[in-house]
């Protein structure tokens, strides 16, 4: 099935038009003109032991660099990006991002719809965002002096300083907490300024880099393929209800991939910009440090040119097994809106797809129940591979924090897959934000990010992919660069030099013990005690939303299911309601998942007659104790209403699905709401709950073109 369909991608060639053979010692300056006067400067930093900076100061020597700006605005409307969108741009002060800046500044002032200069002398719609880590002493004034540089450039520029809470990253992890920190940064910063898309300066030296550096640790093709030209990203923590409702996250935009470095430096200098080294960059202690001294040090033409045919051909290969993926979700996946998704196994028909696209549809589904930020790989979906493919599905199995059973009444037609809230690694968590009006700025930045990504797809839908450039779909990852040899991508030389590499890395690697950090702290989980106060939002396993509060009056839909009761709801018998319930005494509720002893709670009160035989019953709360209730209380009479019509709903909720399901307790454990199934212990009450998953299924929009 998978090869008979016909994709197609230029960017086989295209990836490596643009490497041009330089001079190691670049002329000092050049000229560069996109039709707008953009306001040059010379900033020199003092060198420190951290860092320096180069100067590119006038000569007689220029450039033509018409060559860049073509490529970078072709790469920007392949994006879908227009002038009039409001961008940021991810700046650190080195080469890369200060030539990011030029083009970004050149292609908005340029675009057919002309952008204005006249906001204070800065270029409306573009904001640059200087990330101070705040590692090291000198990381303040280097973030002032890359400010003021950008600022010159007519882009309005933000410093953001990290806090770290936990204290400095530790040396082995540094890279990789000052990249997360970095993002969340990002993100932030972008939702408070109502801007949908993120450019960032990383270019094909660096996917080179990486390929290296995924090979090394036995990476497939899928991850061979490198970093997306465009990706969705998604907060790890949300600031307010206003972030959930758009929840578009923020576009990722890596218009650099088809530059080198050399390019970089070229585009800088043209713009008589100057920049800033950090010898850091030369440390041997990091994996990419030590990729990039070997790679500078294979210099022919032949060799960068074969292994950016290598990349571009993953790339390939990725694009035609995502578009795979995407249609099997598409036809054979249903989400339910609590929580979990099912799976037509008859429709999927799993044995005629092929391993690498049945894995990447497994790990889309899982990441979207699971709510993870990353993909999931590895071991867990070779385990996987067989049970979807057992039919009918008989057996239940837990893997990457996920249940997967057969979904009740199918006769294992379907498969149900929940998140696993009981006994699973998998950590419970609960993130706690105030409520802010959307408003008007923050539709329309969601209607426009979603005007870009049907912008890009449509552009993408135009490529015909042949089937022949589509490769490695059968290879085992320790196989795939010997048979990129074998097709004749890349010469014995090249082939050679790229083994050598892997088998020096991957020593290093084998050799190094590292500390894996605790998911939890990751992701500052909250203990499931924690009080949810009046008015308060809680995202719940980053998948529901649910807030509380008390009503003075109760609905006409309640009142009817009391009728029957001759129930007494005046102001007394409300006061009476809401202190034994919730308000009095900071009976403040708590949030947790649903546990099996909810469900017969709930079972158990509904039985009890509204009998005036007996003045009190006694019913097993859910830690175990009895609680012992007024039969004259009106709550008794509404709760065991509740409850009998709650159970109707809970019947068409599978078991599974309904342990990641959150509920409303007191601080003595007695169950005071279902919101899922509209249960509520007093009339008072009123909870609502939103199906609101944070990472979309798929992962959100991505683009390897």
């Amino acid at each position: 099935m998978a090869r008979g369909l016909i994709l197609s991608s230029p960017t086989l060639t295209a990836t490596t038009c643009l490497f041009a053979s330089i001079s190691k010692t670049p002329p000092k300056s050049f000229n560069l003109s996109f039709g707008l006067k953009l306001i040059h400067h010379h900033y020199h930093l003092i060198p420190s032991p951290c860092s320096f900076s180069v100067d590119s100061s006038p000569s007689q020597c220029s450039i033509d660099i018409s060559k860049y700006t073509e490529t970078f605005s072709r790469r920007m409307a392949m994006a879908g990006l227009k002038s009039h969108h409001r961008i940021a741009l991810g700046v650190s002060g080195g080469p890369d991002s200060m030539a990011l800046c030029v083009l970004t500044a050149g292609w908005k002032t340029a675009g057919a719809d002309a952008v204005t200069s006249e906001n204070g002398g800065f270029i409306d719609g573009l904001l640059a965002i200087i990330v101070d880590h705040g590692l090291r002493a000198e990381s303040k004034e280097e973030a002032n002096i890359v400010s003021h540089r950008v600022s010159k450039m007519g882009i309005r520029c933000e410093i953001a300083c990290c806090d770290w809470p936990s204290g400095r990253p530790k040396q082995g992890q540094l890279q990789e907490a000052a990249r997360e920190m970095r993002y969340q940064i990002f993100q932030e910063v972008c939702a408070q300024h109502r801007i949908g898309v993120l450019l960032i300066a990383q270019h094909a030296d660096d996917q080179a880099e990486l390929f290296i550096l995924r090979l090394s640790r036995n990476s497939g093709v899928l991850g061979l393929a490198g970093m997306p030209f465009t990706s969705q990203i998604f907060p790890t923590y949300t600031q307010s209800y206003r972030e959930v409702q758009a929840n578009q996250g923020i576009l990722l935009v890596r218009p650099l991939l088809e530059f080198s470095k050399e390019d970089m430096y070229k585009i800088c200098q043209g713009g008589s910009e100057n920049w800033v080294e950090d010898p850091t960059n030369q440390s041997p202690l990091y994996a990419r440090n030590r990729i990039r001294m070997v790679l500078n040090n294979l210099s022919s033409s032949a060799f960068k040119f074969e292994l950016q045919v290598l990349i571009s051909a993953c790339r390939i290969t990725r694009t035609y097994v995502d578009q795979i993926a995407y249609s099997l979700i598409r036809d054979a996946v249903v989400i339910k809106d609590h929580g979990y998704v099912v799976i037509d196994l008859q429709i999927l028909c799993p044995l005629k797809v092929e391993d690498i696209c049945l894995m990447k549809f497994l790990s889309l589904i899982l990441q979207f129940v699971s709510q993870r930020q990353r993909q999931i790989r590895g071991s867990a979906l070779k385990l996987l591979m067989d049970y979807i493919r057992t039919f009918p599905c008989k057996n239940s199995v837990t893997a990457a924090g996920c249940y997967l059973c057969p979904d009740p009444g199918s006769r294992g037609s379907r498969v149900l897959v929940c998140c696993c809230s009981n006994g699973c690694a998998f950590p419970l968590k609960i993130e706690y934000f105030e409520s802010q009006s959307q408003g008007q700025q923050g539709c329309c930045v969601a209607n426009e990010l979603e005007k870009i990504i049907e912008a890009e797809k449509s552009y993408a839908n135009h490529l015909v992919l042949d089937a022949s450039d589509v490769h490695f779909l059968d290879v085992n990852p320790e196989l795939v660069l010997t048979e990129a040899k074998r097709l004749n991508i890349i010469g014995e030389s090249t082939y050679n030099s790229i083994f050598a590499l892997q088998k020096q890395e991957t020593a290093h690697f084998r050799s190094k013990t590292e500390v894996i950090s605790d998911s939890a702290s990751k992701h500052g989980v909250t203990p499931f005690s924690k009080s949810l106060q009046p008015g308060q939002f809680c995202y719940f396993m980053d998948r529901f939303i649910l807030t509380w509060k008390l009503k003075n009056n109760i609905d006409n839909d309640e009142l009817s299911g009391l009728v029957d009761y001759e129930m007494d709801l005046g102001e007394e018998t409300r006061s009476l309601c809401c202190t034994s319930c919730v308000a009095g005494n900071n009976k403040v509720p708590e949030v947790r998942h649903m546990i099996e002893s909810d469900w017969l709670y709930l079972a158990e009160l509904s039985k009890y007659p509204l009998s005036k035989n007996f003045p009190q019953y006694e019913v097993k709360s859910v830690n175990g104790t009895k609680q012992i209730m007024d039969r004259a209380s009106p709550c008794l009479h509404y709760a065991s209403v509740s409850a009998k019509q709650a159970l109707r709903f809970l019947k068409s909720i599978p078991v599974a699905a309904r342990r990641s399901l959150p509920v409303l307790i007191n601080q003595q454990g007695q169950l005071l709401s279902i919101p899922s199934v509209n249960f509520k212990h007093c009339p008072f009450l009123m909870v609502h709950m939103e199906f609101k998953p944070k990472i979309p299924l798929g992962g959100g929009h991505t683009s390897f073109i």
